[in-house]
Order: structure tokens, then sequence, then C-alpha cells
């Protein structure tokens, strides 16, 4: 290469142009395939559209019995077990040559081959059966230079095989001259009518397609060659290899009609779907099929029997017996019938496959006019790619004779100069391209893309990189395909810059590694965090809350734990976050003189109130799910709108809890059996089971019916421990959640009302909603109103353990006088003034109606979900989480409102099984690896043993199968229900 600061300029270059990261990969990274694909995005799209061929097998492939009465489908695992004679193997391989037959537009007239073997097979059944060296009239043109000419020996073997094959068919016959032989001067170019005409050719071979050489015959060469067949359509054939021709063919739909009906091609279909073996077809035409059978009758070459399409006749005379296409494995699309089998072929799935990957394209894509057309589209996408890109040309520069199915690429690197320097990058790119990526020379690891496999260009070929981009591509995939091409050049050119430059003594110190948190934290400052709220609940030896864990979680993390407010600033350590833990903090009075000047940095609460003019820069942290009690004006109030730091939350910590005082609450009155009657009656002797306890009557819980508000992490906890006990669930949220929830087994109402009609318990989870600013009031204020109330059945329980505020309490006091509330639990927040005694709070509006219904009313002062010490504790340290990261990262966990400038959303964390399913919880069990796995094999097994008996019919067999896996599938079952609760995978998904 060039001088060292030469160097360092084209490697700065390439950084530069590579500095926003790697584009976005196409759909599918494989792109080496025909016109039928299975076009599968990933590993999760190729399992889906394998079960997709599973059950089309079953519904396509029925078993009859002897009178004609479907019992049944086959199964994909029934055809694999040598099913490649009789039925169903032979609906089969009919399906699949009439589903290419007419995919393709191939004449009725012409009959369509198929055998086993490849491309190669293929071509060597068209050329030994057409090709005659007995016949020293017959000519052949070869649209490719001869092999070892000067013209093709820098081809290599692959792209002169073809020829090749040709000229030893000859050499070697008894008769054969290979002068009968024209081969082109140049790749891919068919002659004029006169000028075949001129040489005596009958036969015409394309083999110069553009698989290899990524060129395409322009429309005036095919209209030469049929002008030419045209002229005696009896003595003149045209053969192609279709391998990249079908489904990209860039002329007008009625001259592809024209080669189609005039010509005969092969088509290899190894690769067509993933099949268990490759086959090919071959189209002849009735002129060529004619003189296949004349052919016969006198032969210049032994043809293997897989490979022969003109069988005898009479099977017991292989060798005297005339031989006819008659009795050959050909599809006869006017008789809608195969006229003769494949020998050998165990491929009936590779066929249903064929047949199933063409119907998935065609569905996809659209018809064989809409294939060519969108192969013409893509050719056009390069070239406008090309055109602006000036790092790549296009090998073939003839725009008209560029494939529309294969392109070919070279790199215009001013910069590299030294042929082996830039095989190497092109090398080291294709490696960037898969999956293997590269380690550059200071240790630094740059993983595969996976954007792109099989690139490689044909040896010989004067091309970088080669790829299909035909029809079954969408633009955008062929853009992000080049995008990555450049991209992997620039980064590979890097590397073997790197290299080069390792060699002078230059080296690089490895950047930080993409995606690593980066500290943005002052080591001159010593953050402060107020606690403002008790992080233990339990008592300790001295009759104290313990604050042991949290005290020493923060101490594990590198923090300080203080007791009481801070003292001498100057004297805090710098470069660490202390927590000032003051838990009896409670008035505006006690509050403000500690934080009207931002003298803490952040804040963890859990109920306590927080003033407008509390100051915390660095943002807050609310140890639970509501937030209307963060009212600092640092991130905007309760709604964390237009603050200038963040607000969070820690969701679902206490969802449990509260969730199950909620059901602890209905228990005490359903069943509304007198437990504490029954007790005093048994203890004092005054009781006699076989008399008395008819007078006991009660109902049970299974049955009835709960109607629930809200679909939050609480309302689902709740909705699930009611299944438990039998009830019919009915939950009211937003429509978007109509699907999760129906899918859990719930019912989905669309207003309050809907949901409470008819229930026997009403359980509210529904929060506050937003605060109008204007009004002073919230949006879900009084949502359970007379209506609500009157919705449900005589004597309901109503529960509220959400927020005082969404039940309307005059309501509730007509429903409690009526009769048709009959008990009411409320757990709101109620505030005592030291001074005054004065009471305030949601709760105030309850007080009046313990009065008037005494003994129908359970008031709690909000501390159903506050209780709880595990919860606590687990909401604290998630809270010092949230905490470190905001100060250390600038990154906002469980963000509630809007994210400030200069932070960063790390999205939401619950813990397992709480709320919704993100994909961060999917991104941390993907490393959970043996869990997983557990979870792969129990669920494999699950689907093995449903889908079996999902599709046997007949009922001996499904009997073994039960009596095999009864005990298989409920274990299985069971333990892949409790690994997805483990994983917290078990619940909607995150919007």
């Amino acid at each position: 290469m060039k001088n060292i600061e030469q160097m360092q300029e084209q490697r700065l270059e390439a950084l530069r142009l590579t500095k926003s990261g790697a584009p976005r990969l196409p759909s599918n990274p494989f792109f080496g395939v025909g016109p039928i694909t299975d076009a599968t995005t990933d590993e999760v799209d190729s399992r889906l559209r394998r079960i997709a061929f599973d059950t089309w097998i079953e519904k396509t492939y029925r078993k009859f019995d002897d009178k004609g009465n479907d019992i049944g489908g086959f199964t994909t695992v029934e055809i694999s077990r040598s099913m490649h004679r009789g039925y169903p193997a032979d609906k089969i391989l009919t399906d699949m040559m009439r589903a290419i037959h007419r995919y393709f537009h191939f004449p009725k007239a012409n009959r369509m081959a198929v055998g086993l073997g490849g491309g190669h097979s293929g071509f060597t059944v068209c050329v030994q059966h057409l090709m005659n060296a007995n016949d020293a009239s017959q000519r052949v043109y070869v649209d490719t230079p001869r092999p070892e000419s000067d013209q093709s020996r820098a081809a290599g073997f692959f792209r002169q095989s073809w020829a090749t094959q040709l000229i030893e068919m000859q050499r070697f016959a008894e008769k054969g001259c290979e002068s009968r032989i024209h081969f082109a001067a140049s790749e891919g170019v068919i002659p004029t009518a006169a000028e075949l005409s001129a040489l005596g050719v009958s036969i015409f071979v394309g083999v110069g397609h553009e698989t290899t050489g990524a060129n395409a015959y322009t429309s005036r060469e095919i209209h030469e060659l049929l002008n030419w067949i045209d002229g005696d359509p009896a003595n003149r054939h045209a053969v192609f290899d279709a391998t990249s021709m079908l489904g990209a063919m860039p002329w007008e739909p009625e001259l592809v009609d024209a080669v189609m009906a005039k010509c005969c091609l092969f088509m290899p279909f190894q690769k067509a779907i993933g099949g268990v073996s490759g086959y090919f077809v071959a189209s002849f035409t009735p002129h060529a099929l004619a003189l296949v059978e004349k052919n016969q009758q006198d032969p210049s070459w032994a043809i293997p029997r897989q490979l022969k399409i003109a069988p005898p006749i009479d099977a017991r005379r292989p060798l005297s017996a005339k031989r006819s296409v008659d009795a050959g494995p050909f599809y006869d699309a006017a008789e809608d019938r195969m006229l003769g089998g494949v020998i050998n072929t165990y491929s009936a799935l590779a066929f249903a496959e064929t047949t199933f990957g063409l119907l998935q394209s065609e569905a996809r894509v659209g018809s064989l006019v809409e294939l060519n057309k969108r192969s013409a589209a893509n050719r056009a996408v390069i070239d406008g790619w090309v055109e602006s890109h000036p790092l790549f040309s296009l090998t073939v520069t003839d725009a008209e004779r560029r494939g529309a199915a294969v392109t070919l690429l070279k790199v215009e690197d001013a910069g590299i100069t030294d042929p082996a320097i830039h095989a190497r990058i092109i090398a080291r790119s294709k490696q960037l391209l898969g999956y293997e990526g590269f380690t550059h020379p200071n240790g630094e690891f740059e993983p595969g893309l996976d954007a792109a496999r099989y690139v490689n260009a044909f040896p010989g070929t004067p091309s970088d990189y080669r790829a299909w981009v035909g029809g079954i591509r969408e633009p955008a995939d062929i853009v992000a395909l080049l995008e990555n091409l450049q991209y992997a050049y620039l980064r590979a050119k890097i590397l073997v810059i790197e290299e080069e430059l390792a060699k002078q003594g230059v080296t690089f110190a490895a950047p930080v590694k993409a995606g690593a948190m980066v500290r943005k934290d002052d080591p001159e400052h010593a953050y402060t965090v107020l606690i403002a709220d008790l992080v233990g609940l339990r008592r300790g030896a001295d009759g104290e809350t313990d604050d042991s864990e949290i005290r020493t979680y923060v101490e594990e993390k590198g923090g300080v734990f203080h007791a009481g407010p801070i003292g001498d600033r100057a004297a805090l350590e710098k470069g660490r976050i202390h927590f000032f833990y003051q838990p009896n903090l409670s008035t505006e009075a006690e509050i403000l003189p500690q934080t009207d000047k931002g003298q803490y940095d952040a804040l963890i609460a859990a109920a306590t109130f927080i003033p407008k003019a509390s100051v915390f820069p660095f943002g807050g942290v609310r140890i639970g799910a509501g937030t209307g009690n963060m009212g600092s004006a640092s991130w905007g109030g309760g709604n964390g709108e237009g603050g200038e730091a963040p607000l969070m939350n820690t969701p679902g910590i206490n969802s449990r809890a509260t969730a199950q005082m909620a059901m602890k609450a209905i228990l005490k009155v359903v069943p509304d059996l007198p437990v504490d009657r029954l007790h005093q009656m048994v203890a004092n002797g005054d009781f006699d089971t076989g008399r008395q306890l008819k007078d006991f009557p009660t109902a049970k819980l299974e049955g009835q019916k709960i109607a629930i508000l809200g679909y939050g992490n609480i309302g689902r906890e709740v909705a699930k421990l009611a299944k438990a006990f039998g009830m019919k669930v009915a939950i009211y949220a937003r429509q978007r959640h109509q699907g999760w929830i129906e899918s859990e087994g719930f019912d989905y109402a669309a207003s309050p009302v809907e949901a409470a009609t008819g229930a026997d318990v009403l359980s509210v989870h529904i929060g506050l909603g937003r605060l109008d600013a204007a009004t002073g009031v919230y949006s879900n204020a009084g949502v359970v109103d007379t209506q609500v109330l009157d919705a449900m059945n005589d004597g309901a329980v109503l529960v509220n353990y959400d927020r005082g505020e969404v039940v309307d309490a005059a309501a509730l006091d007509r429903a409690l006088s009526s009769g048709k509330i009959a008990h009411a639990a409320i757990d709101a927040d109620l505030f005592k003034d030291a001074a005054t005694g004065k009471l305030s709070g949601p709760m105030v509006p309850y007080l009046p109606l313990e009065e008037r219904h005494k003994g129908k009313l359970e008031l709690l002062p909000h501390a159903a979900a506050d209780t709880d010490h595990p919860s606590r504790v687990t909401g604290a340290k998630q809270a010092v989480d949230q905490i470190f990261d905001v100060i250390r990262f600038k990154s906002v966990t469980n963000l509630k409102g809007d994210l400030p400038q200069g932070y960063v959303s790390a999205g939401g964390r619950t813990p397992a099984g709480i709320g919704r399913v993100t994909k961060r919880v999917v991104s941390e069990i993907s490393g959970n690896a043996e869990l997983l796995e557990e979870l792969r094999r129990t669920s494999e097994k699950v689907a093995a043993i449903v889908g079996a008996l999902s599709v046997v019919s007949d009922p001996s067999h499904r009997d073994r199968i039960i009596d095999r896996y009864t005990g298989l599938l409920a274990e299985n079952a069971g333990r892949q229900r409790a690994l997805l609760e483990q994983l917290g995978l078990y619940g909607p998904a995150a919007e």
C-alpha cells in the first residue's frame, strides 16, 4: 500500500463513512436462491412456515376408505416413510408438475419431464436426447466461448463445463465430430436468424445465462432466435438453462410467452424449498419430443435410466423394444396426468414442498407477469443505486444486457491499487456479511452482520460480489443488500489497513464497545438522595422498622447510607451517591425547608406527598405505580410532564400484595357463611351438625361473576386469583387490550356498565387517570357511578382498593341503602393535621357512610399496597437501582411522562410475571440458557403430542397416542406453564 500517512487518511475516511453503524438488514440474508423460495425472514418465520406446510399437507392429501369416505389427512411423517410410489405420492408429483406448468405459462402442448439431479443433470437430459452424433447433418450452436479459448480461459471450470460436456460427447462418440459445434465469440450472445441459418444450425443451446455471468439476452436477440425457429419449427430447436431465466425475463409478456412455447427449458429445483433431494424439470416442445423419439431409435450414447425420458415401451425388453416419450416421466398438461413415473425418487416431500412454496410465492408476489416485472424493477433499483454510489460499478456495462435475476458488482476504490490488498478486503467483507465477523489487531471483535450470504462471484468472473436479486425480493431488500455490501467493504478496508499499519508499528486503542454504558457523573461531586418513606415494614429487635436490607444494598452498590438529614455537605465523600433516610417526613412544612433549594439531587418516596416547590435536579422514583403524590415541579408534577428531571416509578412491585388484600376483602363476606357466629356456637357446645347445618346455606365463589375495571398489573393479578377460585371474570379496559384479555380466558367488556352487568363482585383497579389542570379533576373520578352499581346483581360486593375518588360516594350511599350493594371495602388515603386534627384525603367522603350503614363498610387508610414488607423492600431496591442509573448514566427506567433532554430511556422493568411481557424481559431470559432450553424441550413435546392428536383421525391410532403420551402431555404442559410464569413470559405483550 501507500505510505503510513496515506493509509491513515484512508482509514479515517472509512471510519467517517461508517460512523452511523450498520444499515438495516435485508429480510432474508440468503442471496443464492432461484425463482421459487420460501423467502422466510428468520428462524422463527422458517419454523412457522414448516408448521404451515405440515398443516397444508394434512388438508391437501386425504385418506379414503374403500367406499371413498374421507378418514383423515396424511401427515408429513407418513409421507416421509418411503412413500414414493402409489397414492398420495403420485398425486403429489402430479400436483407439483401441474403447479409449475401453470405458473410459468408453459403451453399445454409442451410436455414437462422430471428427473433426479440438479442443473447439470437437467442440462444433460436435454442435450443427450436432442443431440445425436449419428446425424452428420446436425449442427449445434452454443452461446458461450469454446472451452480453453482465449475468451474463456479465465472463466474456470464451472463456466466452461457445459460446453466441455458437449465437446466430449461428440469427441468420444463412435460417429461424433466436435466440429459440428459452433461457439459464440463472447458470453451470452445470440446470433441473428440469418447467421444461425447460414451456419446450418439445428439446435441452439443457451447456457451463457446470468446465473454466473449476470448477463441477460436482449429483446432483439430473443426475437431473432424465435424468427429462426419459425423458419423451420420442425427441425430447429432451442434449449435454455432456465435457472435464472424463470421469473426474470425482462421482456414484454408476449415475448416471454413465446419463449415458453417455442423453446425447451430445463430448470433445477434442488434448492427450491429445502427438499430432501435434488431434482429437475425440463419442458419440451412437440417438435423436440419428436426429435427425441427419433434419436432413441438410433442412439449414439447410453443414457442413465434416471435421466432417460424415452424409456422402452415393453419393460421386459429394455434393449430392443421401441423407446418412446409416451412412457417417460412427463407431465402432459393436455391430459393433466403423468405419463410415467420417476425412478427411485424418495422425493414426495420435496415435490410437495415445491408446490407449497410456489403457492406461497404466488400469493406474496403475484403472477409470473408480476414476478418478471418485479425482477426488471429490482434491476432498475440497482442501476439507480450504483449510479449514486461511485464506490461500486456494474460488471455488465450494457444496461439492456444486464441480468434481471443476478447482479455482479465490482468495487472501484482508487485508494486501493494493490490487487492482493483488494482481494483481502473483499474476502474480509464477506466474513462480516456472514456470521464469522472479524477481529481487529487491537483485539476488537466485529460480529458478523448476517446480512448477505452466498454473494461470492464465480471464479474468473470480473466482479467482487454476486447476488440473486430477482422478483422474489422486495426493492427495499435490494437497497439493504447494497448498503450492507458497501458498509462491509469499508469496515473490512479499515481492518486490512490496520493490519498493514500494525506491520509498521502503528497500533490503535480499542474503542468503547457499542451499547456500553458510559459514566456521565462528576467524580468531584457528592450526589445526595432523599429517601422520604419507609424502606422496610418489618420491626427489628429495637422495635423500630428495619432498614438494614436497603442499607446493605446501597453499600454493596458503592453508595453511602445515612440515617437523618444532610449534615456537613463538605464532609461528604466525592464521587459517591449518598442516601439520606428520613421516613418520618410527612407535611409540607417538614419537607420544604430541606428540599426547596435542590439540597438533594434526587428523591425516593412511597406515600408521602411531595410539594410542588421541592427541587430535585436529577429526578425522583415513586415506590409503587401511581405517581399522584410526586408533586415536585422538577418533573412537572404527578403526570411527569414538562419538567427538567425524570419521574420514575416501580410498577408491579406491590401488585400481588394488593390483589391478595382485595381477595381477602371479598372472602370475608363471600361465601357469606357467618363464621364468627358458628365459631361461638361450637365453642359453647351449642350446635348440632345434623339438625342445624341446614339453617346456614351459602354459595361458593365458583360460578359467580366478578367485574374488574382496569387491566393493569393489579387488575390482572386479581383476575388470575378470581379465576383460580372458579369465578367468571369480565374485565373493562381500553379496546387494544381485548385480544390479550380474551387470550387469558377472561371476558372483555367495552364499558364499566357492561362489565358490571350481572356481576356479584366489582373490583376497581383503573387508576385516577390524567389530571385536568383547569378543573383539578382526574379523568377517572366517579367512574363507578349509579349506572355501574345498578347493573350489578342485588346484594353484590364492591371492592375499591384503587383510589378513593374513582367511586362516586353518593352513588354508593344509595346502593347500600337499596341493598344493591351488600358490602363495600374501601382503601383510600386519610390525612390528619397534627395541629388542628382536621381530616383530609379521598377517604373523607366515605366516613359518613360508615355511620349510616354500620357493618356494611370496611374502610382502610390505603394500607393494602403499603403494608407488605417484601414488596416494599423489593421496590426500594429497584428505586435505588434507578437512582444509580439516572445519576451515573442518565438512563431512565420506568419513565412516567416526558423524557427530559439529555436522558435516555432504558424501557420498563417489572417483577417476573407481573405486567406486560417487554422486549427487556425477553432479552434478559435469552441469557438464561438452561431454563430457555428446558422451556424449548417441554414446548416441543407439548406441540408434538397436540399436533398428533389434532391430525390423527384413525380412532385406534389416536387411542394408542393417548395411551402412550397422556402422562407426558400433562407433565410437560404443567412444566411449560410454570416456566412461562417463572421467566415472565406469561402475559400480554408490551405496547
